[in-house]
């Protein structure tokens, strides 16, 4: 069994509404498996484009070696949680070493930390802001894992 998940995520640090929602799935999760939040403060000086290479590396230097590195962008693929939980399960039998989840700030996430993935997960075309973003990835762990236990979380569609 995979030993723990990393959520590693750059951005501004604050306490909010939806810090309270991850940590309720933190939780829920840690029942199952190991799980750390990693927050990477996001650079504030210098072009778009030097920020993001430092906050590329600063997520990439945070990731433990080996990991299997899971990158969010909305150019990667998209699953449905059905898949998603399959291909969860399969990673959690098959390696056992830490799964990484890379979250890009405002930015998005630089290119070294995209071809550094083995898989780029999108939820859909869509922008979203990286807290809203980290809620979702937080929820989809919990759901897939669920569905591996036999918890009664997820419906299948009709």
């Amino acid at each position: 069994m995979g030993r723990e998940i990393r959520i590693l995520w750059a951005g501004r640090h604050h306490r909010d509404s939806w810090e309270s929602l991850c940590t309720d799935y933190r939780k829920r999760i840690a029942h199952q498996i190991p799980i750390r939040d990693f927050p990477i403060r996001a650079p504030t000086s210098g072009d778009d484009h030097t920020r993001r290479r430092k906050e590329g590396d600063r997520l990439l230097a945070a990731v433990p070696q080996p990991s299997w590195n899971i990158a969010l962008d909305s150019g990667g693929k998209s699953m449905s949680s059905e898949r998603w939980g399959k291909t969860l399960a399969q990673l959690r039998r098959d390696w056992a070493h830490p799964i990484s989840f890379f979250i890009g700030s405002d930015l998005g996430l630089a290119p070294e930390v995209l071809s550094e993935a083995r898989l780029v997960l999108s939820f859909g075309p869509m922008t979203l802001p990286h807290s809203l973003a980290r809620l979702v990835l937080y929820e989809q762990i919990y759901r897939g894992l669920s569905m591996e236990m036999g918890i009664n979380y997820h419906r299948p569609r009709f």
